[in-house]
Parts: structure tokens; C-alpha cells; sequence
């Protein structure tokens, strides 16, 4: 680099830093000055002839006109199902969630542990659940209820169809049993 050409780089250096140092000074200036209170909003009242204004959220929905209620309705906390609605396609797209994922497959609510079919015709058949959620032990026989809407509806050696809803399922022993 000739002389000249690094006399040249050294002002324009020293342009920079000095220009910098402009800067960060007036940005102390700016942040150490103290701003000035906001004033407060005074109220509005409203004359007897002007036009009706929207209503707040916390109006009853029978007291607002309907003109009123059609320009609010995305923000109501009273129409919840209009925003369900709204999100459940961003909850069930999750942009977060790796590729190909599934959701969790709901668990059974009932394991079956073992059954009891009779030896003579006076024994009803009996089979033994486990309740995964509460780990509770529950001998039932034919035609008993596991819960509200679970009946047991056929025991066999080693299965037992439930009926939920209308909706028939088998459980089965595991086979290392």
C-alpha cells in the first residue's frame, strides 16, 4: 500500500470512529432524558342524538342490538364456540411438530387381568379388570357395569367383549400370561 493510499484508509477511519461516537452519544442523550407522563383520557359522554356505540364485552348479549352484535361477535367472550372453531385448525396443524406426527393413540381404560368361568351352572362367569388411570382392581361378572357407559357383555376363557355406547370391543390376556 502506497503512502498516499494509507493516509487515505486513516482519515476515513477516523471519520467512522468519529461518526460513531455521534451516535452513541446521542443515544445516551436520548435514553437519559426523562419523557414526559401520558396524559389521561377524558371521559365521553354521549348526547342524546348520537349514534349507539359498540357494546363492551361484559354486556349482556340481550341488551345489545343486533347491528352492534355482528361487528363484535370474532371478540365476544360470549360466542366461545365461534373461536374454538377458529383455532382448532392452528391446534390440529401444529407448525412446531415434527414431520409425520401422529397423535397419541388413547389408551384402554380397562386391562384385563384374568377370568373365572364356572364349574356348575349356579356360578355366574366372573373376569378381573385393572383400571389403568386409578390402578384399582375390579372382579365383575356378565352383565355388570364398569362404569356409566361400559357394560360387560360376553366373558370367555381368556376375553372379554364390553359394550361402550353401543360400540362393541374385545379385550384379551396378554399372551405371556
Amino acid at each position: 500500500m502506497s503512502e498516499t493510499q494509507s493516509t487515505l484508509f486513516n482519515r476515513r477511519a477516523c471519520g467512522l470512529l468519529i461518526t460513531g461516537a455521534f451516535i452513541l452519544l446521542a443515544i445516551v442523550c436520548v435514553v437519559s432524558v426523562p419523557s414526559r407522563p401520558i396524559p389521561e383520557l377524558s371521559p365521553v359522554t354521549e348526547t342524546p342524538n348520537s349514534p349507539s356505540r359498540i357494546p363492551k364485552v361484559n354486556t349482556k348479549i340481550s341488551e345489545t342490538p343486533a347491528s352492534a352484535l355482528e361487528s363484535v361477535h370474532f371478540q365476544s367472550a360470549t360466542l366461545p364456540t365461534l373461536q374454538s372453531d377458529f383455532y382448532r385448525t392452528i391446534i390440529d396443524n401444529n407448525l412446531f411438530r415434527p414431520l409425520g406426527w401422529q397423535p397419541p393413540r388413547p389408551l384402554e381404560p380397562y386391562r384385563l387381568i384374568g377370568t373365572i368361568l364356572p364349574r356348575n351352572e349356579n356360578t355366574p362367569p366372573r373376569a378381573i379388570f385393572q383400571s389403568t388411570a386409578t390402578n384399582t382392581t375390579h372382579i365383575i361378572t356378565l352383565g355388570s357395569n364398569l362404569d356409566a357407559d361400559t357394560q360387560v357383555v360376553d366373558i370367555q376363557s381368556k376375553q372379554v367383549t364390553l359394550s361402550t355406547q353401543g360400540q362393541q370391543r374385545t379385550l384379551m390376556l396378554p399372551s405371556d400370561f
